[in-house]
């Protein structure tokens, strides 16, 4: 005859089979085995870690492991996943990020606790930080040359269509205005070595510009970011009159299609092969002498393979000076980009990554970017 306690875990495994319960409720992530006794839902387990830092609101226990009380059962039944998004996520804003099980960890945990410690999504006047078009504040950025931290003062205005900061906090002229038209921004913890790390992009002449920040305050850091995406919502908005929010969220902000070190060689293909950081934003292959440099050394486009653009595994047989074995060749209408890898792992990611973009049709306005770069001096 089953204990009270392997009948209250049966019951529990049972309700996994409702629908809404067999993801995790924060995440999204499938097959979940922890809940939270007092929010009545079921999560995985990296999300049932980031719940442990709100144990006044949500006790969390394994399905598997733990002993479960029938009141707890019958609680979480007549709750569940979807009922607890129903309330929860019931005002969320177009633009806000919603992150899943592969983003970083500060996301997640700021999310988790805008849905339950502050309920967010549940009253519009505590979305005040990044919904008002205009903010303001102190960020510690990273200097181009020295690689230090410095408080500076960062202005985002919806209004100026720029995001500014300031080198000094009483200075009238900003040190770089950032245009919200080519603004992008995600979260790069470990590429810089700071768990609330955000790297931010601009164009500037047409050219990639990089600034590294971040904010002691987990939650300040995560507001500049949706801030951002704000911004770039509304700019969107009235850029394509008429265009549904599902079009335009996913060009808010975008994380790099690919990151990492390859060789590359010059136009001549009689240079020795150097060592060089890569990122792939969409079409632009941008290659930097150090993942943290404010500048690319150069940037590749990427069209597409009805452009007469193709991606070869390995190099032309008569190549020397690469000291990684695995090559790729980038065909492109004017020449070819050369590039070698230390792995097969690695040369295998990056082909997938640039076939891609090569699969993917031209859009009316990247033809006019791809002008740009066959023009560049």
């Amino acid at each position: 005859m089953a204990t009270a306690s392997e009948t209250n875990r049966r019951q529990l495994l049972e309700l996994l089979d409702r629908e809404g319960n067999g993801n995790c409720v924060d995440c999204g992530v499938a097959d979940p085995e922890w809940a939270s006794s007092t929010l009545g839902v079921f999560m995985c387990q990296s999300c049932s870690g980031l719940h442990r830092n709100i144990p006044q609101i949500s006790r969390v226990k394994s399905i598997l492991m733990d002993p479960w009380e029938a009141e707890e059962v019958k609680f979480i039944a007549s709750t569940g996943n979807s009922a607890a998004i129903a309330k929860y996520e019931q005002k969320i804003p177009p633009f806000y990020y919603k992150p899943t099980n592969a983003d970083c960890r500060l996301l997640r945990e700021q999310w988790i606790k805008a849905k339950y410690e502050r309920n967010e999504f549940m009253f519009v006047d505590r979305q005040e930080p990044y919904s008002a078009g205009y903010r303001e504040g102190s960020l510690w950025k990273r200097g181009r040359d020295n690689g230090q931290f410095l408080s500076r003062r960062f202005i985002l205005s919806e209004r100026e269509g720029a995001l500014k900061y300031f080198n000094k906090h009483d200075a009238r002229e900003p040190k770089a205005v950032m245009k919200i038209q080519s603004l992008n921004a995600s979260f790069q913890p470990e590429k810089i070595s700071q768990p609330h790390g955000l790297q931010i992009t601009y164009l500037k002449d047409n050219s990639t510009r990089n600034i590294f920040v971040y904010h002691e305050d987990g939650k300040e850091m995560v507001d500049w970011f949706n801030a951002i995406r704000a911004a770039r919502f509304h700019y969107l908005q009235v850029a394509y009159p008429g265009a549904h929010d599902t079009d335009l969220v996913p060009k808010l902000t975008r994380n790099y299609m690919r990151e990492g070190y390859m060789e590359k060689t010059g136009p001549r293909h009689t240079e020795g092969f150097k060592k060089r950081w890569f990122t792939m934003d969409d079409r632009r292959l941008m290659y930097f002498k150090d993942p943290l440099d404010a500048y690319a050394r150069g940037e590749v486009f990427i069209g597409s393979k009805g452009n007469s653009y193709t991606i070869l595994p390995g190099l032309p047989p008569s190549i020397q000076g690469n000291h990684w074995p695995f090559g790729i060749t980038i065909v492109t209408p004017d020449r070819k980009f050369l590039f070698a890898c230390q792995t097969e792992e690695d040369q295998q990611g990056w082909i997938a990554a640039f076939q891609k973009v090569v699969n993917r049709p031209m859009l009316p306005q990247e033809y006019a970017v791809e002008a740009h770069f066959k023009h560049k001096p």
